[in-house]
């Protein structure tokens, strides 16, 4: 059973969605609070795999206690949720790393399809090579990290990281955005084509820290983006 971490001060909602998870073979657990999640998440931080984590919190912001929670353990997968649709706080929710963020109301449904699919890709992610090089570039798709020229380690986001992927296992091929947007993010979400090239704009400048060109991910005017190695 994958254990997962629910914060949220809304009462009802916490209990319907602490239900409802356990009903779909989740081991589920419930806090109200910024100060117990996080005194839950020291202790146990090992075994749980999953923290759905509302952003405002009554003693914190939920993006604080991510990167709290990330600190701890990096393989944590984080799913915002939020009556915020405010486009810079789901920017900065994605930018620690969090892979999906949900704006309520939503459906438990959607929920569970959301759930799913970042179990999948985490599961498919881990199961390639440990370490890829290319040129002076390294890759740790079961880390979400890669290392640039300098050796430097970055980490990323599951979507990232899976965008990535998607490239390099398609190399010298283009990928339209719509290709990328059903690969990563699925047919139930469609995310602008913007969202895509804000994505790629963090990859592209690690390969870019490696001069000999190796690696390049180029944009192909109008349709998306090409990964090219060369020999």
């Amino acid at each position: 059973m994958l254990n997962i971490v629910i914060v949220e001060d809304e009462e009802s909602l916490g209990e319907i969605l602490n239900d409802y998870l356990k009903s779909k073979g989740f081991e589920s657990h419930l806090f109200k609070t910024y100060k117990d999640a996080k005194s839950y998440f020291m202790n146990n931080h090992k075994d749980i795999k999953v923290s759905l984590l509302d952003i405002g919190l009554p003693d914190g912001s939920g993006l604080d206690l991510a990167k709290e929670m990330r600190a701890i353990n990096s393989e944590c997968l984080f799913l915002f949720l939020s009556a915020q649709n405010d486009p810079q706080v789901r920017l900065q929710g994605l930018e620690l790393g969090a892979q999906d963020y949900i704006v309520k109301p939503f459906e438990l449904k959607e929920l569970e399809l959301r759930l799913n699919r970042i179990l999948k890709l985490d599961q498919k992610l881990r199961n390639l090579p440990d370490e890829i090089g290319v040129g002076k570039l390294r890759i740790f798709f079961s880390n979400y990290q890669v290392q640039d020229a300098h050796g430097a380690l970055i980490d990323l986001s599951q979507k990232e990281c899976a965008i990535l992927e998607l490239l390099y296992i398609n190399k010298h091929r283009v990928l339209s955005r719509d290709e990328i947007i059903n690969n990563v993010w699925g047919e139930d979400s469609y995310p602008s084509n913007r969202t895509v090239d804000n994505y790629i704009v963090k990859l592209r400048k690690w390969a870019e820290t490696d001069d000999s060109k190796t690696l390049e991910i180029q944009s192909i005017r109008a349709i998306g983006y090409k990964l090219i190695i060369k020999d």
